[in-house]
């Protein structure tokens, strides 16, 4: 089988291609021959080596991944679920670039009966990020305005899809034009291009109130906004720091990186009370271990895929070969829906 394994932190060169020995599944393993890869933002902070849960479980040399879908090869003695030749999609905690993978039954489903498999590589990771924010860390009440940052990408696809589908009112913000469209179908209410409108002045125009909930992945470049747009009683769901990151050349820039480290602000718990607004954080990678949590969720979200409450994620395909490409595709912001590595 081949994999893709990084050895030290840096740009795209250190994607190299492995050959390695295909796993023989364990007695609760089931053995995927893989068909796609979903690429995520956080497989290139694993690159640059700044993805701390990764440093935490693995280090170096790591294969990155979360998420494939694939072909069922073979099940261990004590599988019941799968058998071989059964489409299906897993999740995993790194380690998903790869021809071949062996997971537990517990972290592999049967592909829902209308996503292509191309699509199902794309559907955990970000669906997992939206509902785990939505439905696991916060209560919304009814007719809740909802602010969601960069909404046509992949995890915010997701989040607007999941918006509509329980009644909020959403507020998509994009970067390009040329996403706006991609919100609006996706459900969201009100778009805001921020390339060619005033962000806050927006913002604020279509709820002089605030929100709700503000979900923002961005880091110092908008958090201190977001925070001031909270209505009372608001929430700030954080889950990422984009505005940190280079967006092209596929290198740390680490003086920019110090910089809008210290430009991100800090929120004292005091002012946080008086003013009646919360700050809630969260990477699902340390989740894992909450396997319950996963399978609930998975099994819901399938559930509503599959009687078109969603629907499956946009996605565009790389060749295994190409993964450099591919990082340099999310890297730079442009692309709408999900990136998937074709094996």
């Amino acid at each position: 089988m081949k994999k893709i394994v990084i050895h030290k932190p840096g740009d795209y060169k250190q994607l190299a291609i492995e050959e390695s020995a295909t796993p023989e599944p364990q007695d609760n393993e089931v053995l995927i021959k893989v068909s796609f890869i979903g690429i995520n933002y956080a497989d290139v902070l694993i690159r640059w080596g700044v993805y701390s849960s990764a440093k935490e479980y693995v280090g170096w040399p790591i294969t990155p991944g979360f998420e494939l879908s694939g072909v069922v090869e073979k099940v261990g003695s004590m599988v019941t679920g799968f058998k071989a030749g059964d489409k299906v999609f897993g999740v995993t905690r790194f380690g998903a670039y790869t021809t071949h993978i062996a997971l537990p039954e517990d972290f592999v489903f049967h592909l829902p009966k209308n996503l292509t498999l191309e699509q199902a590589a794309a559907f955990p990771a970000v669906y997992l990020t939206a509902y785990h924010a939505l439905f696991h860390n916060i209560v919304i009440q009814k007719n809740a305005k909802i602010l969601i940052h960069s909404c046509a990408g992949g995890v915010g696809s997701a989040l607007l899809q999941l918006c509509r589908y329980m009644g909020y009112e959403s507020i998509g913000i994009v970067g390009s034009s040329h996403k706006v469209e991609v919100a609006k179908k996706l459900g969201a209410n009100h778009v805001i291009d921020k390339s060619t409108q005033d962000l806050w002045k927006e913002v604020e125009k279509i709820s002089p109130a605030g929100y709700d909930v503000i979900l923002d992945a961005n880091g110092a470049s908008t958090l201190k906004h977001s925070y001031e747009h909270l209505a009372p009683s608001g929430k700030l769901m954080v889950y990422g720091f984009h505005s940190m990151l280079p967006k092209s050349g596929g290198r740390l820039n680490y003086l920019q990186l110090i910089w809008t480290y210290f430009k991100t602000p800090r929120f004292n718990p005091l002012d946080m009370t008086n003013k009646n607004k919360s700050l809630v954080t969260f990477n699902l990678s340390f989740l894992f271990d909450k396997k319950d949590i996963f399978r609930a969720a998975i099994i819901h979200l399938v559930e509503l895929l599959e009687t078109g409450k969603i629907t499956g994620p946009q996605t565009t395909s790389f060749a295994f070969e190409n993964v450099g490409e591919a990082h340099k595709a999310i890297e730079s912001g442009q692309t709408t829906g999900k990136i998937v590595l074709k094996c």
